[in-house]
């Protein structure tokens, strides 16, 4: 029986003749995938993204947290909520809460609290009203820059980009993908996932194209878009999360506020919240415990085999090429 993320990944929201016009191609073995401006969706997420190009309307104080999937985004919305919730910080509130310390993250998923644009938002309506929301408002996007609406790129508002060794990236994938599949037909092999990783064939990829379009622009505009890397965040989560919440405006006024936002933000709190360990996602359909594996950095290395990485590692490196980014850790 599939899952309405599967459904999300199979359906379409345009009619045959348009998608047949689009580039197609198969995504573990019964899934399409189908480009657009030079990047691969689901017929159902292709009709949201190009949605949210030609509808959403960005606000100067907005903050859009961008990446490719299986990055940490869920744990970056955990921290841009806390940051951003803040009593001290004035009136940059995501809810009409009154309490002077309120822990929303006790109860409510950070997919819930900081939706993402064309997975949730734009697949419920594809105009939806957004004009009431309280601001600063705070979004995620999956869509790469270049596809981004004009008046992200135009408008002041903040772009936090998270990035993540792609070896990682594909194990995490990989392991939330086959959380979809039934036991009868039991996990997708990883050799084949690897093929079309390096293919360039994955949501909302090619991979090392989302990431280069982001990081290029980061370069050019470091006071609008800040490239936070996984690894360091779990190297130095503190210095992390400092560097955050000054971008964002929002900055820590001792280091007890850091802590608490760390303390409130682990990993390992999230994992083990009642929120996050039980039900099914709205949106995706897919166990809210899927969003919570390991979060450990070098897991790949359990996966892939020497001549994996190494092949891996050259795609890397000439795709990298000159621009002066490093995902090698």
């Amino acid at each position: 029986m599939s899952t309405p993320f599967l459904l999300a990944m199979e359906s379409s929201a345009f009619t045959k003749h348009l998608l047949n016009q689009r580039p197609k191609r198969k995504y573990w073995e019964d899934l399409d995938l189908y480009e657009w401006e030079g990047f691969w969706y689901s017929p159902r997420y292709l009709g949201a993204a190009m949605a949210v190009q030609s509808h959403f309307e960005a606000r100067e104080d907005d903050v859009i947290l961008a990446s490719s999937m299986k990055t940490g985004t869920t744990w970056l919305k955990a921290i841009i909520a806390c940051i951003m919730r803040e009593k001290h910080k004035g009136n940059a509130k995501l809810a009409e809460d009154t309490e002077e310390d309120e822990d929303v993250l006790a109860k409510t998923r950070p997919a819930d609290i900081v939706q993402t644009l064309e997975v949730q938002m734009y697949t419920k309506n594809p105009i939806p009203d957004l004009s009431t929301m309280a601001s600063p408002r705070v979004f995620h996007t999956h869509i790469p820059y270049s596809s981004l609406p004009d008046s992200i790129k135009n408008k002041g508002c903040k772009i936090v980009y998270a990035m993540r060794n792609p070896k990682d990236v594909l194990v995490s994938m990989w392991h939330f993908l086959n959380s979809t599949r039934s036991e009868e037909r039991g996990p997708y092999p990883f050799e084949k996932a690897f093929e079309d990783f390096c293919n360039g064939v994955f949501p909302f990829g090619p991979f090392f194209d989302h990431v280069l379009q982001y990081w290029k622009e980061s370069l050019n505009m470091p006071g609008k878009i800040l490239v936070l890397k996984y690894e360091e965040m779990m190297r130095a989560p503190e210095e992390e999360m400092k560097r955050l919440a000054l971008f964002l405006g929002r900055p820590f006024e001792n280091d007890e506020e850091v802590t608490k936002v760390r303390s409130r933000c682990s990993l390992e709190r999230l994992k083990n919240l009642d929120v996050n360990k039980n039900g099914i996602g709205a949106a995706s359909g897919v166990k809210n415990s899927a969003f919570y594996r390991l979060g450990v950095v070098g897991d790949w290395k359990n996966y892939f085999t020497s001549e994996m990485s190494e092949r891996l590692d050259l795609i890397m490196r000439e795709k990298l090429a000159g621009s002066g980014l490093d995902l090698e850790m």
